[in-house]
């Protein structure tokens, strides 16, 4: 999203600073509250231009954002209701992460193309590595210990790997065989990495981490295919697209086709919360789309919740026992 001056984390984050209400899935839809609510702005004082991914860390209640546009990332104490530090001198900051058991944020630099590892405490640099052009997207396995980067150019995109305990970048790169990754999506039991491919062909890709082999989904015309999110237990996929707003399902096992439905437009996030059964699409146009899963072949448009204009990326953390977000 593109914000000049003084931003307020509620015109970007959507899932994070909204509430669920809870509302039983059996409660008529026309009788429903709305399923987000607005409970906080924090500001962001000195962030110029545009922000780009979020991660959270749970046990201190901060929220670490790439200010892709600003060079910095943001560390925010959701408790305190504002900015605690920032991590300056980065370029193009884009995907973040933070691993809980090292106490580690991860920072993926667009522009000089390295991957930066932080103290979470002191915010000392402990590594630097160099992943070449333009990493993008973070993921963590937590049972396997690694960390996942996107990374490359339009016609030679790969998933590279780190270690999450020395922090060394590990052999056998995931290479698509095409475009570059934009969102990917980790199955924790199965082989399968999901990876939106919007530069060759705009298609969706399944890459088998066993045997490397990537096959190929298509869109049926649907175009920029940038945010994903997984329901692994269920077997689908869900894919945003652009050209037209979609959020499209798609089954796992086959890759085929479930559904389309048209949600917010300029979408750069998605999130599944397997609690709830729900889908949220987070879109530039100022629209959150929330969507509930009746089951795993039958979706609804639960509401599209407004946001502001140009807020297409957040976070989503459910904490249920609160019923927050």
């Amino acid at each position: 999203m593109k914000r000049v001056g003084i931003v307020c984390l509620a015109l970007f984050l959507g899932c994070v600073i909204f509430a669920d209400v809870g509302v039983s899935q059996k409660t008529p839809m026309s009788k429903a509250a709305p399923p987000l609510r607005l409970i906080q702005e924090i500001p962001l004082p000195g962030v110029q231009g545009r922000i780009d991914h979020f991660t959270v860390d749970a046990e201190r209640e901060r929220l670490i954002l790439s200010a892709l546009g600003n060079n910095t990332v943001e560390v925010v104490s959701l408790f305190a209701g504002r900015v605690v530090h920032s991590i300056a001198g980065l370029d193009g900051p884009q995907g973040v992460l933070y691993v809980p058991e090292n106490d580690r944020i991860v920072v993926a630099n667009s522009g000089n193309g390295k991957v930066r590892v932080y103290n979470g405490t002191s915010f000392d640099l402990v590594k630097t590595l160099d992943f070449g052009k333009d990493p993008d997207n973070v993921r963590y396995d937590p049972l396997g210990k690694k960390i996942y980067i996107g990374y490359g150019e339009d016609e030679t995109g790969a998933i590279g790997i780190i270690d999450a305990a020395t922090y060394e970048r590990l052999n056998g790169d995931y290479h698509l065989g095409g475009g570059y990754p934009e969102s990917f999506q980790l199955e924790m039991s199965g082989p399968k990495i999901f990876a939106n491919d919007p530069d060759s062909g705009n298609v969706t890709l399944a890459i088998n981490r066993g045997t490397n082999e990537v096959s190929k989904w298509q869109l049926n015309g649907n175009r920029f295919n940038f945010p994903m999110a997984l329901d692994e237990r269920d077997h689908r996929l869900f894919v945003g697209t652009r050209r037209p707003s979609k959020l499209i399902v798609l089954n796992t096992q086959t890759g085929d086709m479930v559904t389309a439905l048209t949600c917010a437009g300029d979408a750069d996030d998605m999130y599944y919360d397997a609690h709830s059964k729900r889908i949220y699409v987070i879109g530039g146009e100022g629209v959150i789309s929330v969507f509930q899963q009746r089951d795993p072949d039958h979706y609804g448009l639960r509401a599209n919740v407004s946001s502001s204009i140009g807020a297409r990326t957040g976070f989503y953390f459910p904490t249920h026992d609160t019923d927050r977000l």
